[in-house]
């Protein structure tokens, strides 16, 4: 792994945090607030430069940014503080990130799908065979070629790859699949999938879709939903001790993921492929992330501009602030055993 490699991936991450923090900025300054500082990074300042009323600064640890506002987190008798703003405003700064989170994404897998040599379906085109013919496919026992997938074990499929996902990702041996046969939704039970040459789940292949306009917009329509229902499905496996802390990747792990894919993809169009794919997911997983209800959190504080909008009278500014604080030290602590945890891996690769 080069330092080009460690650099483009840092780069891509700080493109991500700076999306989101852009998200509050712009909205911020449309509302009138007054932002006093726009940061990249977190820890000492590496460079910093006053415009205007707004300090915009780049700072060591690329682990996060912030968009410091007047009277965020305490009462302040400047007309333009955010707390003096109305809740409707507020509430746009607060989701904006998180909204600019997910635009990027989209925009990321779009400029996949485009670079991408095709678009998969989700209808089966026909199953795999050894060299002298002969089907290995189990699963041809149940489906067949032209039946469309419409859910698997109450999954809806949405794309091909949630296929892949909804075959490997549970423990069960046969599943509960739904198709469209001929105009016909079809339920089938006890479906087993499994190639007996290479014992792989996947045992079929599905057409591929001409790239058109509106094949590439519908294609990545359906991609940002599937990815988006994905990240939350995980925090929900998360929740259920499904995975566990061992399962969690910080940023000096994404920053090794994404570099090692930036080394091993052959070509310029796969270097590419995969960065943008991987960016898309991490895009829209800070998006989601940021949207949780936990003190600190976009999400958190969004639930206490709810909050007031429904009772018309503001939670004490002292009173949210230490909440607020609560909650940001412990996911501090959450990020620095994270971190740990992922220096760890890299030492025992």
């Amino acid at each position: 792994m080069n330092i080009l490699s460690i650099l483009t991936a840092v780069l891509c991450f700080g493109i991500i945090i700076l999306v989101h923090e852009l998200g509050h900025f712009l909205v911020a300054k449309k509302c009138g607030i007054r932002v006093l500082e726009f940061a990249i990074g977190m820890g000492p300042a590496l460079f910093k430069k006053q415009k205007g009323e707004t300090t915009y600064c780049i700072r060591l640890l690329p682990i996060g940014g912030y968009c410091a506002m007047e009277g965020e987190d305490e009462n302040s008798e400047d007309p333009r503080a955010f707390r003096r703003q109305p809740v409707w405003q507020r509430i746009l700064v607060t989701v904006a990130g998180a909204v600019m989170n997910i635009i990027l994404g989209f925009v990321l897998i779009i400029a996949t799908t485009c670079i991408d040599t095709g678009i998969t379906s989700t209808t089966i085109s026909s199953f795999h065979t050894n060299e002298a013919g002969e089907s290995t496919a189990t699963s041809s026992q149940w489906l067949q070629p032209d039946d469309r997938f419409v859910s698997i074990n109450g999954l809806h499929i949405f794309t091909a790859t949630d296929i892949s996902y909804a075959l490997q990702n549970d423990t069960c041996e046969t599943f509960t699949v739904v198709v469209e046969r001929a105009g016909k939704t079809i339920t089938l039970e006890n479906v087993k999938f499994l190639d007996t040459a290479t014992e792989g789940l996947l045992d079929f292949y599905v057409y591929g879709q001409k790239k058109t306009f509106g094949a590439v917009l519908s294609h990545s329509c359906r991609e940002m939903v599937s990815t988006a229902r994905l990240i939350w499905i995980s925090l929900m496996d998360l929740v259920s001790g499904k995975y566990g802390f061992h399962d969690l990747s910080g940023v000096v792990g994404i920053v090794d993921t994404t570099a090692a894919i930036v080394t091993q993809s052959p070509t310029l169009r796969e270097k590419l492929l995969s960065l943008f794919s991987l960016m898309s997911f991490i895009t829209v997983n800070v998006g989601m992330f940021n949207l949780i209800p936990f003190p600190a959190l976009d999400g958190g504080r969004l639930v206490f501009l709810v909050i007031e909008a429904i009772r018309r009278k503001p939670i004490k500014a002292d009173i949210e602030a230490k909440i607020h604080f609560v909650g940001l030290a412990l996911l501090m602590l959450l990020m620095l055993a994270i971190t740990c945890q992922d220096i760890l891996k890299l030492f025992q690769k």
